[in-house]
């Protein structure tokens, strides 16, 4: 799979630099660069653990407004493919979730090759860019973040030329199952590379949404990445993230907010595409079944339209109804502070339509917050 911006090929600078895997030492505080930044969750995360937002990459009016309020000392450097990687300002950690419309199982599956998907590689130049102007020093971390259908579009190449335009030098093979692990390692004579999937709905409790993603943490300073992506740690608590945010997270139960009267409210993710199966085939108890059950999780938010749910009272279960839920519900759902999406950075109120789509394609906080407390953790050790 090729797309317009292909990485170099051949042995890198990069790699025989590493040969003998001494771990970079950090002076000073971590810096970070937010490629396809969205709305500022990889940045919110990273500040979180006291990583410095540096700069951000994105061309939407709506989430590039966001995150100026949030972050008003973050340089935002507009479309990533007018940028130069070795003229903007070096960082320790680069992020960047590009564009899965492509890729999406619900997209029109051309892959890297596609017009969005494709931007991938301008990250990868970025990249490479700016370690060959930094004598190979920064980026030390380089985090990516995409849906699940990387692992099978384009018959599964996809994924392959994801990890070797991380790693040009490294000759990666297919997997002898023709299938990618759902974690895995690149080891050996460059650059650390590991990968591996994350569902929030199991990083917070509360329970968020489902939101299944691939991970992807490339350390160019050590052999980290596993550290990083599969050592076991306290997910972060999901607690107001400091002053600079401007808006404090939700407290309690994060499930919908209802003045009930003493009643006790009952809400379920509504399986709405178990219901069409179940109308077409005329099945009643799977119809029925369609409202929820107490094991199902929130489906994930997408950027194209919003789930519903249901919700009725438990001492009238006749007398439900079925709504959808609140741009606030949809940031719980997502980890995310209450109000993450709602001004701009003049203070003016942002069109729910901009807040619903900015959320279904942001990443999930708890699982950025893990990698970033892996990182910290990595590089700060690093040498001890």
């Amino acid at each position: 799979s090729t797309g317009s911006c292909p990485p170099r090929r051949g042995k890198s600078k990069m790699a025989s630099k590493n040969e003998s895997h001494r771990e970079t030492r950090i002076a000073g505080p971590l810096t970070l660069g937010s490629l396809f930044d969205g709305i500022g969750v990889f940045p919110l995360a990273a500040s979180r653990h006291g990583i410095v937002p540096r700069w951000a990459s994105e061309i939407e009016k709506a989430p590039i407004s966001i995150t100026k309020r949030h972050f008003p000392h973050m340089e935002h450097l507009g479309d990533i493919t007018k940028l130069d990687g070795g003229a903007i300002p070096a960082v320790h950690i680069i992020t960047f979730g590009s564009p899965c419309q492509n890729l999406s199982k619900m997209g029109d599956r051309t892959g890297l090759a596609g017009a969005k998907s494709s931007l991938f590689f301008h990250a990868i130049r970025i990249i490479q860019e700016m370690r060959d102007a930094t004598g190979d020093q920064f980026p030390i971390i380089a985090v990516w973040e995409n849906v699940m259908g990387a692992f099978v579009s384009n018959d599964r190449l996809d994924f392959l030329a994801v990890l070797r335009a991380f790693r040009p030098d490294a000759q990666i093979p297919m997997p002898a199952s023709g299938r990618w692990g759902y974690a895995g390692m690149v080891r050996g004579g460059g650059p650390d590379l590991a990968w591996r999937t994350m569902d929030a709905q199991y990083w917070a409790s509360p329970r968020l949404a489902r939101r299944e993603r691939i991970f992807l943490v490339e350390d160019f300073g050590g052999r980290r990445a596993g550290e990083i992506l599969f050592k076991p740690r306290t997910v972060f608590a999901l607690s107001p993230p400091g002053p600079a945010c401007r808006v404090p997270t939700a407290r309690g139960d994060r499930g919908p907010f209802l003045k009930a009267g003493g009643r006790v409210p009952v809400t379920r993710p509504f399986q709405l595409f178990r219901m069409r199966g179940a109308a077409k085939n005329q099945e009643h108890v799977q119809f029925r079944d369609s409202f929820g059950f107490p094991t199902d999780p929130f489906p994930t938010l997408l950027a194209g339209a919003v789930t519903p749910f249901a919700f009725w009272f438990e001492d009238d279960p006749l007398d439900g109804c079925i709504r959808f839920p609140t741009e606030r519900e949809c940031e719980r759902l997502m980890g995310l502070p209450e109000g993450w999406t709602k001004y701009g950075a003049d203070g003016e109120k942002i069109l729910p339509a901009n807040r619903y789509k900015a959320l279904g394609n942001a990443i999930a906080l708890p699982c950025a917050d893990y990698i970033m407390a892996g990182i910290v953790e990595a590089l700060n050790n690093a040498g001890k």
